[in-house]
């Protein structure tokens, strides 16, 4: 393994940079020296990470690689940078013989400061130790920490940009109409290459290719010999007297002298680090051509007989059903799918609107990017939930509002089977959403694992049968999970399993309608995710493969010092299978980790068929009139001892939104979301 460097982000000065209401935050972005036909250039093929200060990340070390640390008022708005070649840092640590630390301020351009710690940590066999991917003793607990779950952004592709929904917190222009884009129920789209700003609206009227550069781009070559467009730019460096916004990106041109560049013909005005992302377009108006270029097409359309098509902006109602064997024919679908089934509570109730009045927060039981789980009671009752927590502006920066309504639709379903977690209302505020849920005092399997290191059989196989049953019954409804871990297996108070968590389920999935969304948690992920394949439920299979792996052996099954090596260990490694492992149980991971999804076990053959579950009752199972092997230590209802101290610790509060953000959020958004299950309007009513 090649030697690396280990960086920890310890503090920053502001310098003569204006001073911030918040704290700044750290993006990191690792680059490589490539050879072209003009020469050496850096190009980023990882990408940007956002780092909170204290935080640590590795680099390893190659010819040419560097890193460039950028401090940012906020995801959209860079306030200063610097770059470092990480050949340099190393040297720097190896005149430093005596220690295996150093703490050093590195200067940002163009001011301020950041405190970087680094440790160098050589090749392998310089140290004459065993690689760092070889995989810890059997036996030995490995599963000590909690593993996020990842989703990739949903890429909107023209002209081979890749756009993805952004929210712009601070004043922004589109680059093809150059009118206002601002706030949340101003969604526009920013595309992930040139880093161009445009207006939902707009996303039809791009004309021009995903520049590399401006001289010899894609983009250029094509307006050439088509349009015969090829108008570069004269920029000149310039001296904004007023605010002043970039064409390109769209945000405020930073400064005091010489804050960007001029085109001399034109007038346009970008950000110097934008120049090179332009489009030799110079006095193009692209809205006016985009208009020309759609007239011609009409014409074009109208003179072809063909079958009509739905319209982008067509009423849903209007759409057939997928169930009845109809798909729509427009170009792109719609936004959102029609959910698997009709919930089988009852309608929110007309009388009955519950209130985070209604609820007295304890204590925090879960903390992720979603939000927080608390643990609430009812007032007046003495009845505990669990009340998951989500920031509504977190959900739309994210694009989230259709995976929240999945959520609902999912845990409503629930209360169909015996081994889901059950939803008892879902209730909004201005800011937040609340999802109030059944309190499973007995706390996650990471939990339990973590303090026995591994499962006995019998536990293992208990589990895994009632694991079993649950994810058939999703997949029954249409629906893959794709997050099972540990962390979302939780135990009621008389030790039976419960799924949790359903942020990251898919609805309407059939052998016609697949899924294709880079999602998981990455020790999980399967490999047909990995490739870039469409796929159905045998994702959730391997998942289960991995779950089992986890709980009879203590360990991961793949390896890897990072998401790379990682990801390429659950493309091409065989686990490592203890020689004290059972026959049945080698047999049945071996089966769930075929890589080839039409040949896993769950896609094909009976799992409740083999061996490693000989001693399951099935019918008595599915009644839960199987005795758990387990009982977890409950004192009482409200009692919060099985859950991870870490967040017990933290005060059970919400966060408040931005309110500047909060002024112009679209609450249409999450309309239909509140509903009361008729057995909630039971408890309140007593």
């Amino acid at each position: 393994m090649a030697p690396f460097l280990r960086f920890t982000l310890q503090g920053y000065e502001m310098g003569v940079l204006p001073p911030m209401d918040a704290t700044p935050t750290c993006a990191v972005r690792i680059k490589e020296s490539v050879n072209t036909e003009r020469g050496k250039t850096l190009v980023q093929k990882k990408p940007t990470m956002y780092l909170q200060w204290k935080s640590t990340f590795d680099a390893h070390i190659y010819d040419g690689r560097v890193i460039e640390v950028i401090l940012l008022k906020s995801s959209e708005e860079p306030l200063a940078k610097v770059t470092l070649g990480l050949s340099t840092l190393m040297e720097r640590c190896k005149a430093l013989k005596n220690k295996s630390q150093t703490e050093f301020w590195v200067d940002l351009y163009p001011s301020g400061k950041v405190q970087i710690s680094l440790q160098h940590f050589l090749e392998d066999s310089d140290m004459g130790k065993p690689s760092i991917k070889t995989p810890p003793p059997e036996g030995i607990m490995t599963l000590n920490r909690r593993r996020g779950a990842v989703k990739q952004q949903k890429i909107h592709g023209i002209k081979n940009h890749e756009f993805i929904a952004t929210f712009f917190r601070q004043p922004t222009f589109c680059s093809v109409c150059k009118e206002f884009l601002w706030g949340l129920n101003k969604q526009g789209y920013k595309c992930k290459q040139c880093n161009a700003a445009i207006h939902k609206k707009c996303f039809e009227k791009i004309i021009y290719n995903c520049t590399g550069t401006a001289a010899n781009s894609v983009e250029t070559m094509f307006q050439r010999e088509r349009f015969n467009v090829n108008m570069p730019h004269r920029f000149k460096f310039y001296n904004y007297k007023s605010p002043t916004f970039c064409d390109h990106c769209g945000s405020l041109l930073w400064g005091l002298v010489r804050q960007g560049l001029k085109c001399d013909a034109c007038n346009m005005n970008v950000h110097s680090y934008c120049q090179v992302k332009v489009a030799n377009l110079c006095g193009v108006d692209q809205k006016l051509f985009a208009e020309v270029l759609s007239q011609f097409a009409t014409k074009n359309d109208t003179q072809e007989e063909d079958e009509p098509e739905i319209g982008i902006y067509e009423d849903r109602s209007s759409i057939a059903d997928p169930k009845a064997g109809e798909k729509p024919k427009s170009v792109r679908p719609p936004p959102a799918t029609t959910p698997a089934q009709d919930p089988t509570p009852a309608p929110t109730s007309q009388l009955l609107h519950l209130k985070l009045d209604n609820f007295i927060l304890h204590k925090v039981l879960g903390k992720g990017s979603f939000g927080k789980v608390m643990l609430a009671e009812l007032k007046g009752t003495g009845h505990y939930f669990a009340v998951k927590a989500l920031k509504k502006d977190v959900v739309l920066m994210d694009d989230d509002v259709e995976c929240t309504m999945v959520e609902k639709r999912v845990l409503s379903l629930a209360w169909n089977n015996p081994f889901l977690t059950h939803l008892y209302s879902t209730f909004q505020t201005k800011e937040h959403l609340f999802f109030v849920m059944e309190f499973l005092n007995g706390g996650d399997l990471m939990f339990h694992i973590q303090e026995k290191g591994r499962f006995d059989l019998t536990r293992a196989t208990f589990y895994a049968a009632e694991i079993v049953v649950g994810l058939q019954f999703l997949h029954g409804q249409g629906i893959i999970y794709r997050d099972l871990k540990l962390d979302n297996v939780m135990l009621d108070s008389y030790g039976h399993i419960k799924i949790a968590d359903f942020g990251m389920c898919k609805e309407n999935i059939s052998a016609e309608n697949k899924a294709g969304t880079f999602c998981g948690t990455p020790d999980y992920i399967a490999p047909e995710i990995l490739v870039g394949q469409k796929y159905t439920f045998s994702v959730d299979w391997w998942s289960f493969g991995v779950l089992v792996y986890e709980m009879l052996i203590g360990q991961s099954p793949f390896h890897g010092d990072n998401e790379d090596e990682l990801f390429e260990s659950i493309r091409i490694d065989t686990p490592n299978y203890p020689k004290w492992l059972t026959s049945e149980s080698r047999s049945l991971l071996e089966l769930l980790f075929v890589r080839e999804p039409s040949r896993r076990l769950g896609m094909v053959g009976n799992i409740r068929a083999h061996s490693f579950f000989q001693l399951i009752n099935w019918s008595a199972l599915e009644k839960r009139q199987v005795e758990p092997p387990y009982k977890p230590k409950v004192k009482s209802p409200s009692d919060y001892s099985n859950f991870d101290r870490d967040f017990l610790s933290e005060k059970a509060r919400l966060t408040n939104c931005d309110k500047k953000l909060l002024a112009t959020m679209d609450q249409s958004a999450f309309r239909g979301f509140s509903f009361i299950n008729p057995k909630m309007e039971q408890l309140i009513r007593k």
